[in-house]
């Protein structure tokens, strides 16, 4: 990490382009607090470097970096409480954000869910920067998408279309109650559409991973290719219940839907899935099938994700579901102070854990059903129930004895993550998907359920 010009304290305004290191983080945010002339201040300084390449019918489109930083002030009086965001990184918009952010809590009405900012915290030390991706020069990135580009221009029937996206960051906050927390982290995200010529097939595959050494840029190629060549031509089939094989990406984008879902607050006031009939919520209930578990853990190697809230509440391992049984909900700080029960943080990283069948053997048992490459534009129906609407894309197959037979037109669905869970035949290995609707980092496996809930066709590719 390259040091600063300056911590805005003797004339020229901080660099953006800059990474802080920690002690760098600590120093500025603490002459951030210093400026402070009321109550309370809380302070989060981010920034950093991203890196992209963006490529279409075979050829690079754009290639650029964009550097980044934010400085975000909190001044409280009381139950009273205001924010001012800005770039200006010179001494003067400094401290014009931090008068900014007093005066309009001053004139702010008090905030009836006001929590007091935290005392020094301690933290799980998660190791989520690594050189390969921070050092990483705009050749590498064009080496990378010619995997695609490449072989799309050497089969002469198919165009691609990707995007690389990577980078480094660091989040720092710090308050005037002496509580500070840091941390740096790079991301390399890769995803790829191949289309065929003719219009009828289209594939996608990606990965994501911090490490950019982790990510097999010619396996994601090779998927997206071998997925359009296979989806050309796709026929209709009769909307209805399917047993249907989700690959990993298809389930991230639906079952992080449902630990978005658990929300204590919500459960507790009736409005939830996990309210029971008469009050109380369904914690200590077996809500999907015994082989399902959904837990938090920003130290998990498939994960690592920020081990702290954006208020700096220390983040673990919480295990929402266990063996099929509602282990516990969401609490937010104000919730869990009114319910004397214990904050737990929010679910930004999230992994299901899997089982041993692979894809292959999941299609070889099933007589007849679909096998979906991904899902979106997923949108809410019913709360209560998790239901969501979304459609199928890039690569949906009908399975029959054993084996895929052809193409099929996408499909829309109606389906509740809940019940999908409930109708579990069989679960893949676990890894991280790369582009769910919701982000975040997300580890899932690929399932085999049965009486998934197709509603219509869709005749967009």
């Amino acid at each position: 990490m390259s040091a600063p010009r300056s911590l805005f304290g003797s004339g020229s305004a901080l660099s953006p382009n800059d990474m802080m290191s920690r002690s760098e983080a600590q120093a500025f945010v603490e002459k951030v607090v210093k400026l402070s002339k009321a109550e309370t201040i809380g302070v989060n300084v981010s920034g950093g470097y991203t890196g992209n390449i963006r490529f279409a019918a075979n050829r690079i489109t754009t290639s650029g970096g964009v550097t980044n930083s934010q400085l975000v002030v909190q001044s409280g009086y009381g139950a009273r409480h205001a924010i001012v965001t800005t770039g200006d990184f010179s001494p003067e918009g400094i401290e014009r954000a931090v008068r900014q952010s007093e005066a309009i809590a001053k004139l702010a009405p008090e905030d009836p869910e006001n929590m007091p900012l935290l005392p020094p915290q301690q933290y799980t030390d998660v190791k989520a920067f690594f050189d390969s991706t921070a050092n990483l020069s705009a050749a590498e990135r064009a080496a990378a998408a010619h995997t695609a580009i490449d072989a799309a221009r050497a089969a002469g029937d198919l165009a691609s279309a990707g995007f690389i996206i990577e980078g480094t960051n660091f989040n720092a906050i710090g308050s005037n109650t002496g509580m500070f927390a840091y941390f740096p982290s790079t991301s390399a995200n890769y995803q790829l559409t191949v289309r065929t010529n003719d219009g009828t097939g289209s594939g996608w595959a990606a990965a994501d991973h911090p490490d950019w050494t982790q990510v097999d840029f010619k396996a994601v190629s090779d998927r997206a290719i071998e997925k359009a060549r296979q989806s050309r031509s796709p026929v209709a089939v009769e909307p209805g219940r399917y047993t249907v094989i989700l690959e990993p990406q298809a389930v991230g984008d639906l079952v992080q839907l449902l630990a978005f879902s658990l929300d204590a607050r919500s459960a507790d006031e009736g409005r939830s899935a996990f309210s029971k009939q008469g009050g109380g919520t369904k914690i200590g209930d077996k809500i999907v099938d015994s082989r399902v578990t959904l837990f938090s853990d920003p130290a998990d190697p498939q994960l690592l994700g920020q081990p702290w809230t954006f208020e700096g509440l220390p983040l673990g391992r919480e295990v929402w579901i266990e063996n099929g049984v509602l282990k516990q909900l969401q609490y937010s700080r104000f919730w869990a102070k009114k319910k004397n029960a214990r904050p737990n943080g929010g679910l930004g990283a999230v992994k299901m854990s899997g089982g041993d069948a692979t894809t292959e053997q999941m299609i070889a048992s099933t007589d007849r059903g679909i096998l979906v490459t991904r899902l979106w534009y997923l949108r809410q129906v019913d709360p209560r129930t998790v239901l969501y609407t979304g459609l199928t894309r890039d690569g949906t197959f009908l399975i029959e004895n054993g084996k895929i037979t052809k193409a099929v037109k996408n499909l829309r669905f109606n389906e509740s993550p809940l019940f999908m869970l409930n109708n579990l035949e069989s679960l893949g290995r676990a890894v991280r998907v790369a582009g769910t609707e919701a982000g975040g980092n997300v580890v899932f496996p690929t399932l085999k359920v049965k009486d998934f809930n197709f509603t219509s066709l869709s005749d967009a590719v």
